[in-house]
């Protein structure tokens, strides 16, 4: 690994980076709706934040969620896998999903699963690069 990425969890005190990279994702949504949503997902007792940083600057995020699903067993579903467009394409996304991948193996997690937003080709791309396989669609229905 280059000596200057480092992973590893993070937390609250990450806020205003993780609101920052959030952005990168959810470029509609306002910052009045995603920091109070990053506290609240903090506040549950199954969710876990990882963070990539490259000489010491938070340059990539992922969230997860340990869950049971009867069609998996143990998992984590891996959430809001962002890497900031300036350090695309230099393997630390890459080094990222590994840490993650390890991470939940020694939960004793079986699988890993996660969504990527139909339009986002390359994510697509990167996921199968690194053996994810598409087993089914992701419905939404707002309340």
């Amino acid at each position: 690994m280059d000596q200057n990425i480092a992973v590893r969890e993070i937390g609250l005190e990450m806020h205003s980076d993780i609101l920052r990279l959030s952005k990168i994702l959810n470029p509609k949504i306002e910052e009045t709706l995603l920091a109070p949503r990053i506290n609240k997902m903090f506040n549950y007792v199954n969710y876990f934040s990882f963070g990539v940083f490259k000489d010491n600057m938070l340059v990539g995020i992922s969230g997860g969620w340990v869950t049971e699903r009867l069609y998996s067993g143990k998992q984590l579903e891996v959430d809001h896998f962002i890497l900031d467009p300036d350090f695309r394409s230099l393997g630390i996304g890459t080094i990222l999903l590994h840490y993650i991948e390890t991470w939940a193996k020694n939960q004793e997690c079986i699988t890993l699963e996660l969504n990527a937003y139909v339009g986002n080709a390359r994510g697509h791309k990167f996921y199968f690069q690194n053996g994810y396989k598409i087993l089914g669609f992701h419905f939404q229905k707002n309340l």
